[in-house]
């Protein structure tokens, strides 16, 4: 039996992008039963993608009640809906079996990787004061996608002078922003620049030059889409929300890294409960970006742990 509920999870304060503020992270959790044993897997559906809790919940409930990971990677599209219940298979195996899910992936045993903290995008004094809460951390994600996001990026570094600093976009510049601003995301210590012009309309990120690394967001969903995606950019971003789960994304990660592209993980503003299988696609990548649970005012039980160290793998309570 294959169950999915609507849940909402608030946020510990308003978390706004180039697209729009939330005050809440609003999920689906899907449940496969069988012989006795649940499965569970969690999505955030994302209206970008033309995805709504209605129509992902209407996906899933349409799905045979015993079908397997395999079958279902021909029975749904990439997304959030596959998503859900592709974890909740893997979580069901690994239960069947008795052992976790990165041995029956043949992964190596996981470990804790440090995590980007994201700051949404706000005035520039309101920035400044986040970076500074926040300067503890190693790595800040910060968003961004305005024309005048110069002094955007001024504040947060001296917020945080220390932080390793990445850049989300979100699609909101043009070649043009980005390439006046380039020189100035080198000179502020910016690692990594992420989905800074719109997916389908960024061609022209191979004419330009691209002075610091650039990463598909957007652009990138699963192995269809590297193709499409050379000479424009050099690393991707993974979000299991986006490949349709943990197998995808485990085939994208290795198609990716074949092809030469370094690897960002990264996630919808979930629970622990999304953010556990993600974990394993991160280990060893170079950008890390499952920080859902530390924007949460209230999260699953029990919940991932975050530390110095970053985030943890889940223990078997909470998935796998």
């Amino acid at each position: 039996m294959i169950t999915v509920t609507a849940e909402s999870f608030r946020l510990a304060e308003v978390f706004t992008i180039s697209r729009g503020s939330r005050t809440e992270a609003k999920v689906l959790t899907v449940r496969v039963e069988r012989n006795g044993l649940v499965g569970w897997g969690e999505c955030v559906p994302y209206a970008r993608y033309g995805e709504s809790l209605e129509s992902v919940a209407a996906q899933v409930e349409g799905l045979p009640a015993g079908i397997d990971r395999a079958a279902l990677q021909d029975a749904l599209p990439a997304g959030a809906a596959r998503n859900a219940v592709d974890c909740a298979l893997w979580d069901l195996e690994a239960k069947a079996a008795g052992k976790r899910v990165w041995e029956l992936a043949g992964l190596a045993a996981p470990g804790p990787m440090i995590t980007c903290f994201t700051l949404s995008l706000g005035s520039p004094e309101s920035m400044q004061a986040a970076a500074a809460r926040h300067a503890h951390r190693p790595v800040l994600k910060i968003k961004l996608g305005t024309p005048d996001d110069m002094a955007r990026l001024e504040a947060v570094r001296a917020g945080a002078p220390r932080s390793r600093i990445v850049v989300d976009a979100n699609e909101g510049w043009s070649a043009e922003v980005y390439t006046e601003l380039a020189p100035h995301l080198l000179r502020l210590g910016v690692a990594m620049v992420e989905q800074p012009m719109p997916a389908g309309k960024d061609d022209l990120l191979a004419e330009i030059a691209r002075p610091l690394p650039v990463c598909a967001d957007e652009s990138c969903h699963d192995r269809d889409s590297l193709p499409d995606l050379k000479g424009k950019y050099d690393m991707v971003n993974i979000k299991l929300d986006k490949t349709g789960g943990l197998t995808e994304a485990l085939a994208l990660r290795a198609a990716a890294q074949a092809e030469g592209y370094r690897v960002m993980v990264g996630c919808m503003v979930g629970t622990s409960l999304a953010m556990a299988p993600a974990v394993l696609v991160a280990q060893g990548v170079e950008v890390v970006d499952l920080d859902g649970p530390l924007l949460l005012a209230e999260d699953r039980t029990p919940p991932l742990a975050y530390d110095e160290a970053g985030v943890h793998p889940s223990v078997a309570e909470l998935w796998g």
